[in-house]
């Protein structure tokens, strides 16, 4: 019988080779051929370790004489791979793919594909993909944004703010949204229950039975909210509310109360009901700046929570599920905390402008630059 030749390793061999084989970040074929050459050391034969590795006879083999003659160097060494040759991305390649991305668009299509980019640019998918990653181009990605173009952007920014980081003495700070046109749908059929390797399972297509709207008032301190749904969200339906949270806060505080420009909240009725009671004052948030109101976050709770996957047989039930849902979470609230300063928002804002060529508010939305962005940003 054909006896393998014997492997013998000195300490420091021993030692590379255990941290190479427990390794996570090496390659596969590097680990495994460091658990052979172990193995090997221990007096296993090619077909023993072939077994425990689950790998073929012959790849033992090959790499225990590959050992044997070059020791831990020749272990490393990669084989020269057969294929086609990688090829090379000139600088004037990777600035064809940089400002096609950037200013041209498909004609076929609203957005660019690797191999979209490849076919109109005459080149190879790789190198169109490796200049992709180079720069950090996503074409296939897209966010959304809105700058606000409020005058008294910074002004309003740092009142919101200050309330939120330095909030007065012997006062609330409430934040106040509408969450509107809440659909009450429900599926044409029954829902299928969860299964063992199958998901929920619920119809494409579904029935509208109507429509209610929240108002939800944030309590900062606690983090509990205030919420009633209402048919419709006008300046009457917004004081019945400040009435139902005038009587629910504790009297003796003064109530700063952050909300958005909506029309019913600055009506001239809201304003003689504001006169009538002292103690509240209202914190406008910039225009397009709902980031700046922290009751969107808990309506973004409410909806991945409850709404979005409920299914509802009438506006009546969708409102009595909103009303659990709204005293199940005041029973354990969770109390949001504002950490950005001012100065770190318009910084940020401001870097983003600065990018895109964007000038402060007051600007004209229509002729923001596409051309200002330097390459690699």
């Amino acid at each position: 019988m054909r006896v393998a030749p014997t492997v013998e390793l000195s300490a420091e061999e021993r030692s590379q080779l255990e941290e190479w084989a427990h390794s996570h970040s090496l390659s596969h074929q590097l680990v495994l051929r460091s658990k052979s050459v172990l193995l090997a050391d221990e007096g296993f034969q090619n077909k023993e370790i072939a077994q425990r590795l689950g790998v073929h006879r012959n790849s033992v083999d090959h790499w225990r004489q590959k050992f044997l003659v070059g020791r831990l160097t020749e272990l490393r060494r990669e084989a020269p791979r057969p294929g086609r040759p990688r090829t090379v991305t000139t600088p004037e390649m990777e600035k064809r793919v940089v400002d096609t991305v950037r200013l041209r668009k498909p004609l076929r299509g609203t957005r660019w594909s690797v191999r979209l980019l490849a076919e109109a640019l005459g080149m190879e998918p790789t190198a169109v993909h490796r200049t992709l990653r180079k720069y950090r181009l996503q074409p296939h990605r897209l966010r959304g944004f809105k700058f606000s173009n409020d005058p008294r952007f910074e002004e309003k920014l740092r009142d919101v703010v200050g309330l939120y980081l330095h909030p007065p003495e012997h006062a609330l700070v409430l934040c106040y949204d509408e969450k509107s046109q809440i659909q009450a749908l429900n599926r044409t059929q029954l829902i299928l229950p969860i299964r063992p390797n199958l998901p929920e399972g619920r119809s494409h297509d579904y029935r509208r039975n109507g429509t209610t709207t929240l108002l939800a008032m944030l309590n900062m301190l606690d983090g509990k909210v205030i919420g009633s749904c209402s048919k419709r969200h006008r300046h009457q339906e917004f004081l019945r509310f400040l009435e139902k949270v005038e009587g629910e806060v504790p009297s003796g505080l003064d109530l700063h109360m952050i909300l958005d420009n909506y029309s019913a909240h600055k009506h001239a009725q809201v304003k003689r009901w504001m006169k009538r009671h002292s103690r509240w004052h209202f914190h406008f948030i910039p225009t397009n700046s709902s980031f700046l109101n922290v009751v969107e976050r808990w309506l973004g709770k409410l909806t991945d929570e409850e709404i979005r996957r409920g299914t509802y047989g009438s506006v009546p039930q969708l409102v009595e599920s909103i009303e659990l849902y709204l005293k199940d979470y005041n029973a354990h609230p969770h109390v949001y905390t504002w950490t950005a300063t001012a100065d770190e928002i318009l910084r940020k804002i401001g870097k983003l402008r600065e990018l895109y060529g964007i000038p402060g508010p007051g600007w004209d939305p229509t002729k923001i630059s596409t051309t200002t962005t330097e390459t690699g940003h």
